[in-house]
């Protein structure tokens, strides 16, 4: 008999394999259990004194009669049946093959999913291939020469491409472990399967992303670079095509708009052209660095550093007396670094990323504080502008070269001269500049924010203690817009044969919800609408 059996608990204490662990659980011998696979994996530290690794796992188990009854009844214990999907392809025909614009987590899975039931997708990046952008971004890391076509926002693989590569996300959909297993079969390491917060870091990120692309042409799709979607192509309230920036007009039987949430002249254009979009609540603030050793410390106490735990992270939030404001963490980097992810010449953008390993020694995460209109005014595109402004105001107040204003935490709080002295060694290039945090973002963020950290440090020992530093601004922590879309059907409300989707379009908010949106906009498309002859 197959059986789930969750929380199979095994102390950091104790020497035991899993095997034996799921015998206990079971009150089974061993050679009544069968082949063991990990579903989840998760670390429980509750009990600083005494961290355990809990598992999901399903187990063949000889069983039956009485034993199976009493297995039964234990509400971790069910037996497993496996489910698969079903998917009844349209009949209506398309008038070319579809379109998907943006090759971030959602356009890839879009396309993917196309490709895999012989839709035929073009796949267009207004960015580079992934080799050719880590040059690129490497070159302004190091010299700060900033290419507006190729950076940490465009180009194959999205914004995703230089982060933590963090797989959580908060939406429950059974198609997550389909998703999983694709990224597996693309390049991604095993473990992203089991592990309660996988994460595959940027260096495997990047070899998963093109696996994917490769994926998609095997399949007969077909994927450009360089790639610039300037305008849409419409007719009676209906798209029929795009056209790039070199004029070149691509017909499009259905046009996936996934282009990510830094595409600000897509944004432009779209209202320009009348298609339905609104602002939305976003959150502005900083990244904090801390020694990471800091950070196992209080969250695994004398656990810290053991094998099986790996780097800590964290998840912080505070609410202000009044509850308009709330201070939160956000993208967490383990073991990482902070990164200039600017899109824009003459803004500073901060963000934060980290390989697989996650071994720098130091532990980031953005600091940051929801804003909404009453910030940023009335408008679809004033979140935009309110972005723009602070990005701006950073790259003045550090010299105009894209360093970026920091200070430590001890200046920061006590709002003295904003000092560089700190217990890391900074991240960020091409470098810094001591400045204060109060004259690059609004007081009522820099006010909340101090706030916050200092009720941070009541939760994690040391968080608050003045060796930390803060770099500005982070300002991309979601789509500042939202593209209006039918909730059943995925399609614009405004443009038939228009569908938004993903992190750009205001409906995901990190790779894995992005490629879950995606995936079902592509089975959306399909439902509809039936294969390419």
């Amino acid at each position: 008999m197959k059986l789930k059996i969750n929380n199979v608990r095994i102390s950091l204490r104790q020497e035991q394999t899993l095997e034996q662990a799921v015998c206990r659980k079971c009150g089974i011998p061993r050679d009544a259990l069968g082949s063991v696979q990990i579903v989840r994996k998760a670390v429980d530290a509750r009990k600083k004194n005494d961290i355990c690794l809990n598992y999901h796992v399903l187990a063949e188990v000889e069983t039956g009669g009485r034993q199976a009854k009493r297995l039964l009844a234990d509400r971790d214990i069910t037996q497993y049946q496996e489910q698969q999907p079903t998917l009844e392809l349209g009949t209506l025909p398309l008038s070319a093959p579809p379109v998907v614009i943006g090759a971030g987590p959602a356009g890839l899975l879009a396309a993917l999913q196309l490709a895999e039931h012989g839709y035929k997708p073009l796949l267009l990046e207004r960015g580079k291939p992934v080799a050719q952008r880590v040059q690129d971004v490497q070159r302004f890391w190091q010299t700060g020469e900033f290419n507006p076509a190729s950076n940490v926002q465009f180009g194959e693989g999205g914004a995703g491409t230089f982060s933590d590569g963090k797989l959580t996300t908060r939406v429950n959909d059974p198609m997550m472990a389909e998703i999983l297993q694709l990224f597996v079969a693309a390049g991604a390491p095993e473990n992203i399967l089991y592990e309660h917060k996988p994460h595959v870091g940027t260096d495997k990120l990047r070899a998963m992303v093109q696996g994917l692309s490769r994926r998609i042409a095997e399949l007969g799709g077909s994927v450009r670079y360089d790639a610039h979607v300037v305008d849409l192509d419409i007719k009676n309230n209906a798209v029929q095509g795009v056209i790039l920036d070199g004029g070149e007009r691509l017909a499009a039987g259905a046009v996936v708009l996934a282009c990510g949430h830094s595409a600000r002249d897509t944004y432009a254009m779209l209202a320009r052209r009348g298609v339905g979009i609104v602002a939305k609540p976003f959150a502005i603030g900083v990244r904090i660095e801390h020694p990471q050793e800091l950070i196992d410390r209080a969250q695994y106490g004398s656990f810290a550093g053991h094998h099986l735990l790996g780097a800590a992270d964290y998840a912080l939030v505070y609410h202000t007396q009044d509850k308009t404001r709330t201070a939160y963490s956000f993208c967490m980097c383990p073991g990482g670094q902070v990164v200039a992810a600017a899109s824009e010449a003459g803004g500073v953008v901060v963000n934060g990323m980290s390989m697989f390993k996650r071994d720098s020694g130091i532990a980031n995460s953005a600091l940051v504080v929801n804003v909404d209109s009453r910030d940023f005014g009335e408008g679809a595109l004033a979140g935009v502008e309110f972005q723009r402004r602070y990005e701006q105001l950073a790259y003045a107040a550090a010299g105009s070269s894209y360093d970026a204003p920091a200070q430590n935490l001890d200046s920061f709080l006590k709002r003295s001269t904003p000092s560089l002295e700190c217990l890391v060694q900074p991240s960020y290039r091409p470098g810094l500049a001591a400045c204060s945090l109060d004259k690059v973002l609004p007081a009522y963020v820099t006010d909340t924010l101090r706030e916050g950290i200092t009720s941070f440090g009541r939760k994690l020992a040391g968080y608050a203690d003045g060796g930390a530093l803060l770099t500005g601004v982070e300002t991309r922590t979601s789509a500042p817009v939202r593209i209006e879309r039918d909730r059943q059907s995925y399609v614009s409300l405004t443009h038939d044969l228009l569908y938004p989707c993903g992190e750009g379009a205001g409906y995901a908010g990190g790779i894995m919800s992005a490629a879950l949106d995606g995936y079902h906009v592509a089975r959306a498309i399909m439902e509809r609408f039936a294969p390419v002859k």
